[in-house]
């Protein structure tokens, strides 16, 4: 873990009000890269009824664009794969139509493609056909701090 995030510090709060709402019915989370830990220990403190560990809700910040396109589709794949896994959020920059919403985001993808060129800023509208592919499908997309969002996804139940 790192020792300090300063953007958790600016993020937590607009994160957390979302997250009670759509995991006040679940009793599990699986935070997906973790970083400093921050986020985990703040929303332990305001969401007591959860309990860190896999099973019925999986969150997850600034992880997709650092992470090579195969590996978010496998992240993708193992959160489709638990079966009492109902609801996924996903935190951070994305795209829109191969457009990016901001000029900060634009430079932030190009920087982390410089550096790696299988990491970078993700598409909306392809982490919601790979969420399609693996049982999930967009249920809210909310406006963030800092040019970023977060996607809450919903299991798609058989009928």
């Amino acid at each position: 873990m790192r020792p300090f995030s300063e953007a958790s510090e600016r993020n937590r709060e607009p994160i957390l009000a979302i997250l009670k709402r759509v995991f006040r019915e679940r009793k599990h989370v699986l935070e997906i890269g973790s970083g400093t830990g921050q986020h985990a220990a703040y929303f332990a403190q305001e969401l007591p009824h959860l309990v860190g560990q896999a099973s019925d809700a999986a969150f997850s910040a600034n992880t997709g664009h650092i992470m090579s396109w195969p590996q978010v589709e496998r992240m993708f794949e193992g959160i489709g794969k638990i079966p009492s896994l109902k609801t996924f959020c996903l935190y951070g920059p994305f795209s829109y139509g191969g457009k990016h919403t901001s000029a900060s985001n634009a430079r932030f993808d190009a920087m982390l493609r410089r550096h790696d060129p299988a990491s970078g800023v993700r598409d909306r509208d392809e982490l919601i056909a790979l969420a399609g592919r693996n049982a999930l499908k967009l249920d809210e997309d909310h406006a963030m701090p800092a040019n970023n969002r977060l996607l809450v996804f919903q299991k798609e139940l058989d009928e």
